[in-house]
């Protein structure tokens, strides 16, 4: 499946939302998950593939023009419109997806599978606890948005300062707690510091955790241990990890995963 660009939106200093018309995507069809997310393939800038390309079209291109794979979350279908909107956190010319994303244009192709996802705020609980940084947006975004009227979350969301808090549109009892690396003592702390600390509301809640590993991995443990939440219940992945490339990341994260169970 391909779509084509159709416009890009400036949200932030490091965040840009990319909408997708066109293409085949009368195909697609909606998972239903606020989590839910396209395999995208990302040609490197001087491939010699073309999208639409085929799985014979990759096998006989270079290793160095074959597509990289990366995971985005959608941040919204409009099936009025066919439009797909994903959230894309950049970094200059470091990486392969935020790159293509900062030189996107209309009419410029993106191929892609899917979607996947699992994660919707339950109706069966009282509250849905989100947290994350710039990289679970999208999926916050949508879940928040997703909430009816009188459904309540508490969402912690990282970011490198003021500048990149975005609005998060909802019809449900929300509160977002932004917090900025700018000026903070451990930035790599912050997430886990605040949902420590934060006084949570009555009742059953749901857990949506996404973002980089480290931050992800102390926050399962906090709530694991202290605040008795059954992980096989919860939505708790990282997306990355901090000083990995992407590649790099892919062949560890397994045992990453591994690993972090035998935390708590």
């Amino acid at each position: 499946m391909y779509a084509e660009v159709h416009h890009v939106e400036n949200l932030s200093p490091t965040l840009l939302r990319v909408h997708l018309t066109g293409g085949t995507l009368s195909e697609f069809e909606p998972s239903g998950a606020t989590d839910a997310y396209i395999n995208a393939r990302f040609l490197p800038a001087d491939s010699t593939l073309t999208v639409p390309f085929s799985s014979d079209d990759i096998d006989r291109a270079a290793p160095e023009h074959r597509p990289r794979p990366r995971r985005f979350t959608i941040r919204r279908w409009d099936a009025a419109t066919q439009t797909l909107s994903i959230d894309f956190v950049v970094h200059g010319d470091v990486g392969y997806a935020g790159a293509w994303a900062q030189r996107a244009k209309p009419g410029d192709r993106l191929q892609f599978s899917g979607p996947g996802g699992s994660y919707r705020p339950s109706p069966n609980v009282d509250w849905h606890l989100l947290a994350g940084d710039e990289s679970a947006l999208g999926a916050i975004g949508a879940s928040i948005e997703a909430l009816a009227p009188g459904e309540r979350a508490l969402a912690f969301v990282v970011v490198d300062s003021a500048a990149g808090e975005i609005e998060l549109p909802t019809a449900g009892d929300v509160e977002v707690r932004w917090l900025h690396r700018a000026g903070a003592d451990d930035p790599e702390a912050l997430l886990a510091d605040a949902v420590a600390e934060a006084s949570f509301p009555a009742g059953s809640f749901d857990v949506f955790v996404h973002g980089e590993a480290a931050e992800v991995r102390a926050v399962r443990r906090h709530l694991v241990a202290e605040r008795g939440v059954d992980p096989s219940t919860a939505s708790i992945s990282p997306y990355w990890r901090r000083t990995f490339t992407d590649e790099d990341w892919r062949r560890v994260k397994r045992q990453w995963m591994s690993e972090q169970l035998l935390d708590a």
